[in-house]
């Protein structure tokens, strides 16, 4: 693809997901950006930006924390809210802080700290959508989804009833009970993020490029110990490897990838010569009995 075509493309892609953006705040009584910390919600935030520029965005953003996060993604966080001025809130459904192991009860981990803790969040709140960075190259289930995904009563998900979306046009109306999952990055793909990244500077979490990580093997799958709540098991040691993130999320369930990749350039190298999905090192995707389709259904972001 040559630089103009390229240019051309991510210009589409972004005149296209401001547009959603600034839609949704037109047309909805009370969004809220979520804001997972990852690569697509700083594209997500980067567009927001640009979008009601120079005017601060007219919405705050949500981070639903399951105190399980790496150290360097809440360091993020709290700088990116500093620096942009938006305002962060923060959830915790502290019912599951004590209950709710991403060790050894994964399933349940996601569901309380994640599922449930979002829809605490968006009810006690009030906000009626709730936008996200979410692609339909992610996962089967994702690519189901509209760009304004209605949510029923309990935020939950029915695909047979969702509604159309011809030429870009989308039915942002509500019932007393329902609510809207808004995806304005739903036609991008993982190398158009980090091509976008590229081009615009965004800054990501330092997870994302290779450096030398305490590394353990569990399971088959690489992982980083980011503190001492995570003991190592019989047979399991320590071994520094240099490793980076394709995804981010709770750390005991977030597989790490060797890799030499220091730089956005290499990073794309590697999305140009990969086949395996991005989340492949999302462990909770592993589980047969827990699809992605069944927590959309629940609730799940």
């Amino acid at each position: 693809m040559s630089v103009t075509r390229l240019h051309t493309h991510l210009d589409r892609l972004e005149a296209e997901s401001i547009r959603i953006l600034r839609e949704t705040v037109a047309e909805c009584r009370n969004p809220v950006l979520l804001y997972s910390i990852g690569k697509d919600s700083s594209v997500l935030l980067h567009l927001l930006l640009k979008a009601f520029h120079p005017a601060k965005p007219p919405l705050p953003m949500l981070h639903v924390n399951t105190t399980w996060k790496f150290r360097e993604m809440i360091e993020f966080r709290d700088r990116i809210a500093r620096e942009t001025g938006v305002q962060l809130i923060e959830h915790i459904n502290q019912d599951g802080v004590d209950t709710a192991d991403p060790v050894h009860a994964a399933s349940r981990h996601t569901h309380v700290m994640k599922t449930l803790a979002l829809r605490q969040a968006l009810a006690e709140l009030k906000f009626d959508a709730a936008i996200g960075g979410a692609r339909r190259d992610e996962d089967p289930a994702r690519a189901k989804e509209r760009v304004f995904s209605l949510r029923g009563a309990g935020q939950r998900w029915e695909p047979r009833k969702q509604r159309p979306e011809p030429w870009g046009l989308f039915n942002t109306q509500l019932a007393a009970d329902e609510s809207m999952r808004v995806f304005p990055l739903s036609d991008w793909t993982e190398l158009d993020v980090w091509l976008y990244i590229r081009r615009e500077g965004i800054e990501v979490v330092p997870l994302y490029f290779a450096s030398v990580r305490p590394t353990f093997v569990r399971n088959g799958a690489l992982l980083v110990r980011d503190d001492e709540r995570v003991p190592l098991e019989p047979g399991e040691k320590l071994i520094p490897k240099k490793v980076r993130f394709r995804t981010l999320g709770c750390w005991p369930l977030t597989a790490a990838v060797e890799s030499t990749a220091t730089n956005l350039d290499e990073i794309i190298g590697e999305m140009l010569d990969t086949r395996q999905s991005e989340r492949a090192g999302r462990i909770i995707d592993l589980d047969p009995s827990d699809s992605m389709e069944r927590k959309k259904r629940e609730g799940y972001f």
